[in-house]
């Protein structure tokens, strides 16, 4: 008798044993799905091995097909499993990961291709070689889409298929425009409606090879004979996915490339300093390439070094600056202010008791927009009337203070009445950096310390990726107010050697045994009730103290936020030598520990 291993996409790394009803033995593979009763529901599971015995007793049976041919080739199969082994997620949980959301409900494949079947043995890497990427940096937009044609219609030429992944749905239009323009065959994009994208989902996987443009999920389109992946702007925190589980697609790319022997291209105008570490060991294949562009002269004003009368003035632009802006003004020239916040005040409290309004929801100091004239939570829909007076006090009138944006045009309108705002002075978030075809004539940048300030080891490595971002809008001049100009992040802007940087971030990090020398895991622990969640984050916390070989449970706090949309969080920080090691140690630690109206999920490597 037949046996089918089956896993569900549900926190439950087991393969659970189902036998074959009569007739069902040569029509089950591995790689498809079936209906299995799972507690007593009718659920959807994933084959993955076949077997002609079992050590279990009162097996159920299978209870239908969904697919008769394998849905998921050996190689996407063997991605889902190293998935599950780096995240420290289930192999069902992993594979659901993969699949669009309607085939997880068991929609059948309309007119799916006849597919080899698949083995019943393990699938294991076996002698394929480590995937070296290739890095490109400061590459500006004209030369980055010249090189992404050229790239893909090298693949096609090869009958390989391609794969470029952008952070953005608006980079991911651009990008089919211009390989259309180019005449670029077979080009589809994944990031339309869950419907629309399974269509497009199923076309890609019935064709030998394609190009295929999108957003992070699209690391798992179901090309075959894939021969190429890019990342553009890798750095962008938005190809990590924030639920579980939680992969970056820069590292499933890596993994996909590797089984199926594929190229990989990592863009960016400032890799990160994961990326960039394997360079100084020749691992990577680093390509700086020239700017056609003139590199802009990066001013810094100390604001330490201020006159006292300015440093202790309201004001929020010095003289320095409204003198340059004047400048450019006078001369027909555009300007970017860029502030690291949006709204017109970033903190609304009670003049007389001091109590700052919060987000009932989540906690959170709410944000005051001045063009709307309502207080709005940045972290879920919240909103609310401003208060004429004080809720907690009730005598109080509310006091708004913190900059945004809303309140720099205000201040700007009052400067320079002449000027347009918006057209000749754009204030803007790191939002402009989706608009790559802008160009300016000056760039100020306000309130850059506050990011640089943060509780987190990667707060310099997110400031310099702002930076080096801006810099790419202008070939003229940009101004940086700080009060830590000696700062690294700085000299290696205003002398324009992004090594200065990486090496001392680098330097910085090995000594207190941060990433990319170690990996760093992430416990959460969130529910309704502050105290319990507290209560089972400390339980947690001591028995992962026990640690293992290669594993230490370094720190428990409150989350960041601590509250958030109704939930209490806490979290525990662990290290290990290696993300599978994470993985492996939690899976273990983890299976027994249930707690009433607590979720408990893992991040690993976290941003």
């Amino acid at each position: 008798m037949l046996y089918a291993k089956v896993v569900l996409g549900l926190p439950i790394d087991v393969a659970f044993d189902y036998s074959l009803p009569q007739g069902f033995g040569n029509r089950v593979c591995v790689g498809a799905r079936v209906w299995v009763n799972f507690r007593n529901r009718k659920s959807v599971g994933y084959v993955v091995g076949l077997t002609k015995s079992s050590a279990i007793r009162n097996i159920k049976d299978i209870l239908g097909l969904v697919d008769e041919r394998p849905l998921l080739s050996k190689e996407m199969l063997l991605l889902a499993r190293k998935l599950a082994d780096y995240y420290c997620c289930s192999y069902g949980e992993a594979i659901e990961s993969i699949l669009p959301p309607e085939l997880r409900k068991g929609k059948n494949l309309e007119g799916a291709p006849q597919r080899d079947t698949l083995l019943s043995e393990p699938v294991t890497l076996g002698s394929v070689p480590q995937v070296l990427p290739q890095v490109l940096h400061d590459l500006e937009p004209k030369r980055r889409w010249e090189i992404y044609v050229e790239e893909a219609k090298r693949a096609q030429d090869a009958g390989r298929s391609a794969i470029i992944l952008f952070s953005d749905i608006q980079l991911v239009l651009r990008a089919k425009e211009i390989f259309e323009k180019a005449k670029v065959n077979d080009v589809h994009a994944l990031y339309r409606k869950e419907k629309e994208e399974f269509m497009v989902w199923q076309e890609v996987r019935s064709k030998e090879s394609s190009i295929v443009l999108g957003t992070r999920s699209a690391v798992f389109a179901p090309v075959n004979n894939l021969g190429l992946i890019i990342l553009d702007h890798e750095e962008d925190s938005v190809y990590k996915q924030e639920q579980v589980p939680h992969y970056h697609a820069r590292e499933a790319a890596l993994m996909r490339a590797e089984i199926e022997g594929a190229k990989v291209i990592l863009e960016s105008f400032s890799p990160t300093v994961g990326t960039f570490y394997p360079v100084k060991d020749e691992k990577t294949e680093y390509r700086l390439i020239k700017r056609q562009k003139a590199y802009p002269q990066v001013k810094i004003i100390d604001t330490k070094r201020m006159p006292y009368a300015e440093r202790k003035s309201k004001e929020i632009f010095s003289r320095l600056l409204t003198d340059a802006i004047f400048s450019v003004l006078n001369s027909k020239g555009k300007v970017l202010v860029f502030i690291n916040r949006r709204g017109f005040a970033t903190y609304a409290a009670c003049h007389n008791c001091g109590k700052a309004l919060k987000c009932p929801a989540c906690n959170i100091s709410l944000v005051y927009h001045f063009d709307q004239d309502i207080l709005r939570c940045h972290h879920c829909a919240f909103k609310m009337e401003p208060p004429k007076i004080c809720p907690n006090c009730n005598r109080g009138y509310i006091k708004y203070s913190g900059i945004g944006t809303d309140k720099i045009e205000s201040e700007l309108a009052r400067i320079f009445p002449q000027a347009r705002i918006g057209e000749d002075i754009v204030v803007s978030t790191s939002f402009i950096l989706k608009d790559e075809e802008r160009n300016f004539d000056l760039i100020c940048v306000l309130n850059i310390d506050n990011a640089l300030n943060r509780v987190d080891y990667m707060a310099a490595e997110k400031v310099f990726y702002l930076l080096s971002g801006l810099i790419t809008l202008t070939d003229k001049k940009i101004i940086i107010s700080t009060s830590f100009p000696q700062h690294h992040c700085f000299e290696a802007l205003v002398k324009g050697d992004p090594r200065i940087f990486y090496n001392e971030e680098l330097r910085f990090r090995k000594q207190l045994k941060y990433p990319p020398f170690r990996h760093m895991a992430l416990v959460k622990a969130r529910g309704r009730d502050e105290q319990k969640v507290k209560k089972a984050a400390e339980d947690l916390f001591e028995k992962l103290k026990a640690g293992s070989k290669g594993v230490e449970a370094l720190s428990i706090n409150p989350g960041d936020p601590p509250k958030l949309r109704g939930n209490f969080y806490w979290q525990i920080l662990l290290s290990g030598l290696s993300p599978q090691k994470l993985s492996k140690f939690l899976k273990i630690h983890l299976k027994d520990c249930r707690y009433s109206g607590i979720i408990v999920t893992v991040d690993i490597d976290p941003l």
